[in-house]
């Protein structure tokens, strides 16, 4: 690998991780709600009588699950366009 600029190697790792954060933090809370909505689907099928009850449970749970995929994106968006590391090591770049 050829001699990399600091400033553009740090660059070049951020949007790597933050492919890979990206790409957890979508996965992973879609991972949970699809299992969430199974049991509550399960529960509602056992106990038709409840099933209100696990219904509003159930829309909390899914718009708790799905802010933290909302915080992953916020911040992968801050190291992609308003890098702070590039701002405290390398001043004026």
């Amino acid at each position: 690998m050829a001699e990399m600029d600091p400033g553009t190697l740090i660059t070049l790792t951020t949007i790597l991780v933050s492919g890979v954060g990206i790409l957890l933090g979508c996965i992973l809370p879609a991972v949970v709600e699809g299992r969430a909505v199974l049991k509550a689907l399960e529960g509602m099928t056992r106990q038709p009588e409840v099933a209100g009850d696990l219904r509003t449970t159930l829309i909390v749970a899914m718009a708790l699950l799905e802010s933290t995929a909302i915080y992953v994106l916020l911040v992968i968006l801050i190291l992609i366009f308003a890098n702070p590391i590039l701002d405290r090591f390398f001043p004026g770049g």
